[in-house]
């Protein structure tokens, strides 16, 4: 690893497929020398900002690598710099981010986004403030009005100094907006669905091809069949049923003036793929005798900047270090000098589609428990740029907003989210364990998690490690209701209260000496399953196996682990082509190619790019017109986004159970048909030569500006969904560009801090004029980190822009 990243812009203008129809600017500060933390402030050495509201002078060093070191002598004061902070790199970002949420883009932006800011303000949280409050801890309250005073403070510096204003308002045409702190909790909209789009799918799949159809979708775990709820029909269920919901939660971005949003499979695959890696090793089994924990969410990865930023909050009583979301206050992952702790994504179920039988003569009334029962409606008025402002009807079910009315079918569809429920603001319950000293107080402070689901893995310096789940999790009632389809809305499926936390599994201190998570299927027999729709196991499997042959295991073997690319898929798949042979010229050498494959996807491998293509645009393809009537199977392909290929698998191993007699020869007829047309594929794409063909020339990333530049990339990739080093592609178009995977990692050294390493794509700054734009991502790209600095001495060796926030 080279001591400081390199400085080096890798700028584009296009990435065929995906990436390439999507397309933030904020001010950075000179470089100089840092002080010690602990040592008086020379204002002629630094930025010097004043900042209304501060009780005492704050202190900011931000390092070579752009994390900046936040240094305050009261907590209200630390997160009134954070969020000034957060503004003076990201404003363009975060404002984004808020009108997205609160439906406000019209009033600056014109009369084609009324439909967006619509569909936002119907997910909004309209619930009991003061219960929303004290669900993240008794600070939660001043620390977002302190946090959105802070980003209120740059927003007035910048009236002052029009030239650091980001670029993007300027070609805009409007200016950032003022918070609340409400802002902060209101919106909901950014957090992570899991079955939604699925229950919409299923149901399709279900019409098409009848109820037995619905087990080519997604692998179930525990093992279970889905069931089509009395008084539900698919066949009326409309294709564009989630289109609001969509337009409400996907990520905004633009292009030459005009809203360009991602595609609706993009959406689901953002919803249904989002996963991370996170895993805790105890001391026993270290090279230093002490804990090791490491975590690399997986979100949309092709935004820039991206939705993770790093930075170090230090006052009396808090010290914590780490990556959280911009726009909340806090960390969400990291350490605190105590405890260490990571997370991914448990798949909790927290979303139903309601189907509600409409009054024919009056379509404000639905029935509910045989009687008819009155919508709940809002009239919002929407501000509009050049124009008059809009009176918008937001309408609700006693379930939620109303998404959906199909007139001629006398049918109304709503979305009902825990986001109605106080405390769910996503990842905001991190404030109830920013000051815990111990595993037992992490733990404790788990209780109170909703949403996302999540899984927690943890490492104390008294060395301790495990995991504890927390999600809001509702109890279904009701014949059949297991939240895999749409249910009526007429007061036979309802949700009965949530499970409580303590009532998940966990593990503390387990007796292999680590414990890894991968949004794999990980609830013992006993407990209630908060979803049937778990991630596979590839990833976990195989951070197990790594970590079960490590007796010894240092920061550098979990950086290696974080970057491994031997694949999961390839594991499984590869061994039935072993015996097969052809007289073929084209199938034998893709055989040929195959048979030497030791299933590690990199960047330069030949074997990669034949077998993803195989397997993703050909097999699975063939695979499903095989056993399925022709509209099942191009329903079942259509709304595949996200194959679930253990299916597939399951069919492989007992083929006369799928194929019928003489299964496995219809099996390996499968795989001999569907191969050359792979390499003949690939070819057509990297020539004829297969020695020369390489992974990496057709799997590409690239950060994309919001505005259509400057880009970050193409950069040639590695991985795909089924390695540690996860990378989910667009596989229906070429080049197949990686479009969700991790930009922050950590490795924790837990109690020897300053040896812990990160990294953060493409680099922490949003502003293209800034040094921190994207200085690290030819270390990501490379595998590489920096190291995530917690000792005053280590931070005053590597500062970089010192800045003094004055009252």
């Amino acid at each position: 690893m080279s001591p400081a990243p390199s400085r080096r812009v890798l700028l584009g203008t296009g990435l065929a497929g995906a990436a390439a129809a999507l397309t933030g600017a904020l001010p950075a500060g000179s470089a100089a020398a840092a002080p010690s933390p602990g040592t008086p402030w020379k204002e002629d050495e630094g930025q010097t900002y004043s900042v209304p509201g501060l009780k005492r002078p704050v202190r900011v060093t931000v390092d070579i690598w752009g994390v900046p070191h936040i240094f305050a002598d009261n907590v209200g004061d630390l997160f009134q710099a954070q969020g000034f902070n957060i503004a003076r790199e990201r404003l363009f970002q975060i404002d984004t981010w808020r009108r997205r949420g609160l439906g406000r883009f019209s009033e600056v932006l014109g009369a084609s986004y009324v439909e967006q800011d619509r569909a936002a303000r119907l997910f909004l949280y309209r619930g009991d403030m003061a219960a929303e409050w004290a669900s993240y801890g008794p600070e939660a309250r001043e620390a977002a009005t302190r946090f959105a005073a802070g980003i209120n403070a740059y927003i007035d510096w910048l009236g002052d100094h029009p030239d650091a204003l980001p670029a993007e308002f300027r070609q805009l045409g409007y200016s950032p907006a003022y918070w609340k702190p409400e802002d902060v909790v209101r919106i909901r909209t950014h957090g992570i669905g899991n079955n939604l789009s699925s229950e919409v799918a299923r149901a399709r799949l279900v019409h098409a091809g009848g109820t037995q159809a619905s087990a080519y979708f997604r692998k179930l775990e525990p093992r279970h069949t889905a069931q089509v709820p009395d008084g539900l029909d698919p066949s009326l269920i409309p294709a564009d049923v989630t289109r609001v919901y969509s337009l409400a939660t996907t990520p905004m971005v633009f292009a030459n003036g005009t809203v360009r949003r991602l595609s609706q499979e993009l959406n689901v695959l953002r919803e249904t793929a989002t996963g991370s890696n996170a895993w805790a090793v105890s001391p026993t089994r270290t090279a230093t005798g002490r804990p090791i924990l490491a975590g690399d969410p997986h979100r949309e990865n092709y935004t820039l900047p991206a939705n993770r930023y790093i930075a170090h909050l230090s006052a009396p009583g808090l010290n914590i270090i780490g990556a959280g979301e911009p726009w909340n206050p806090g960390i969400s992952m990291g350490h605190n000098g105590h405890v260490a702790f990571g997370l991914t994504n448990l798949p909790a179920d927290q979303a139903d589609l309601y189907v509600y039988e409409l009054d024919p003569d009056d379509h404000t009334r639905y029935r509910y428990r045989g009687r008819w029962e009155k919508l709940t409606t809002a009239t919002e008025e929407i501000e509009v740029a050049g124009g008059e402002p809009r009176q918008v009807q937001l309408s609700f079910t006693r379930h939620g907003p109303v998404v959906k009315i199909d007139e001629p079918n006398h049918k109304a569809y709503a979305v009902r989210t825990v986001w109605t429920e106080p405390g769910t603001s996503p990842y905001l319950g991190s404030l109830n364990f920013q000051r815990v000293t111990n595993s037992r107080e992490f733990i404790e402070a788990m209780g109170a998690w909703k949403t996302p689901g999540s899984n927690l893995v943890y490492a104390d310096t008294k060395g301790d490690i495990g995991w504890v789940p927390g999600a809001l999790v509702p109890r279904r009632r009701g014949r059949g209701y297991d939240g895999l389809l749409p249910v009526p809305g007429d007061g036979r499926y309802e949700w009965d209260g949530f499970y409580d936390n303590a009532e998940l599994p966990s593990s503390r201190n387990p007796r292999a000496g680590f414990f890894a998570s991968a949004n794999e299927y990980n609830f013992p027999p006993g407990y209630p399953t908060p979803t049937y729709e778990w991630q596979p196991a590839y990833r976990k499997d195989r951070i197990h196996e790594v970590l079960s042959q490590q007796r010894r295991t240092s920061i550098a073997d979990t950086l290696a682990l974080q970057n491994d690319e031997r694949s999961g898929v390839a594991r499984q798949f590869l061994p039935y082509l072993a015996k097969l042979r052809s007289t073929d010229p084209t199938t034998a050498k893709a055989l040929a190619l195959l048979a030497g494959y030791d299933g590690v996807t990199s960047k330069d491998s030949a074997a990669a790019a034949l077998f993803e293509t195989w397997i993703m645009r050909f097999l699975y393809p063939a695979w499903a017109q095989l056993l399925l009537p022709k509209p099942a199977a191009d329903q079942l392909v259509g709304i595949s986004i996200d194959l679930d290929l253990r299916v597939m698998n399951d069919s492989f191993v007992r083929p006369d159970d799928w194929f019928g007699t003489d299964g496995a020869r219809k099996r390996d007829e499968l795989l001999l048909g569907t191969l050359p047309k792979a390499y003949a594929d690939v070819a057509s794409k990297l020539g004829a030569d297969d020695s020369a063909w390489r992974w990496g020339a057709m799997h590409l990333h690239m950060f994309v500006h919001p505005l259509g530049g400057p880009n970050v990339g193409p950069t040639e990739r590695g991985g795909t969904f089924a390695t540690v080093r996860s990378s989910y592609f667009y596989y229906l178009a070429y080049p197949y560009s990686e479009v969700l995977g991790p930009t922050f990692k950590m490795a924790i050294d837990v109690g020897a801090w300053d040896n812990s390493r990160a990294i953060n794509a493409p680099g922490q700054s949003g502003d293209p004029r800034s040094e921190h734009y994207s200085d690290l991502h030819e270390e990501w790209s490379a595998g590489e980190y920096f190291p995530l600095l917690y000792s005053e001495q280590a931070i005053e060796r590597n500062g970089g822009t010192r800045i003094l926030l004055r009252p």
